[in-house]
């Protein structure tokens, strides 16, 4: 069953390597993440299984490494292990491995890519499925919120990003499975928040597990909503 969750953005810029003169921008985003993988490892899971957007879907469950050479700096992330087999992480489980690392996290640990429009039911299946493969799971669940805050923003500005990312905020806070099933897809495509996805496989996995949850961080330096958020069994 599913014992805790770590929710974290994936922007390449959380790598201080890869934001080079603009990292101190995003120090309390990575603070955040970290506080984050800390109450993951404090559950004491069996299993620690990292969720993200990809191509396609795919799967790692005897290792796996993704680079950051795409972004111009020669660093690679590793899942824990000593075995990297199958092909190149997602960018986004790239950022996900990266976070182990920097957190030390030596768990047994498995990876999912989900396409970004993949179906909700799909999602909420499969995120159930996720939490039955130990007796003590622990998701780490990759996604940006929407890209359309500001004029600037990759998606430009929409006036209905601000009213997506505080109800998403709200959800994520309050470990809420019901309203991470609900979002609408449509609506979040129209925004460019590419975690739906996998906001969806949590919510199937969390869906009476009774966690509690704890939200770290909510902004939106580049237009782009990042949140952390922290679900645990009486957090």
């Amino acid at each position: 069953m599913l014992v805790a969750a770590a929710v974290c953005p994936c922007p390449p810029l959380l790598v201080p390597e890869v934001a080079a003169g603009a990292a101190a921008e995003l120090d309390a985003l990575r603070a955040a993440c970290d506080e984050a993988l800390a109450a993951l490892v404090a559950a004491e899971p069996q299993l620690v299984v990292v969720v993200g957007t990809g191509p396609e879907a795919e799967v790692w469950t005897e290792g796996g490494a993704g680079s950051f050479r795409r972004y111009g700096v020669p660093l690679v992330a590793k899942l824990p292990g000593d075995r990297v087999e199958g092909p190149e992480l997602a960018p986004s489980l790239t950022v996900g491995a990266w976070l182990l690392e920097r957190a030390g996290v030596s768990l047994p640990t498995h990876a999912c890519a989900v396409p970004a429009d993949a179906p909700a039911d799909r999602m909420l299946g499969l995120g159930q499925g996720l939490a039955g493969l130990a007796d003590r799971v622990a998701l780490l669940v990759l996604g940006d919120g929407s890209a359309c805050r500001s004029v600037k923003a990759p998606g430009y500005l929409d006036e209905r990003a601000e009213d997506f990312d505080a109800a998403l905020a709200d959800a994520l806070g309050t470990a809420d499975p019901a309203a991470l099933a609900a979002l609408d897809a449509g609506l979040a495509a129209e925004l460019k928040a590419e975690g739906r996805a996998p906001w969806q496989v949590l919510a199937g996995a969390a869906a009476g597990a009774g966690l509690t949850g704890r939200l770290g961080y909510q902004d939106a330096p580049y237009g782009v909503g990042y949140f952390v958020a922290t679900w645990a069994q009486g957090s």
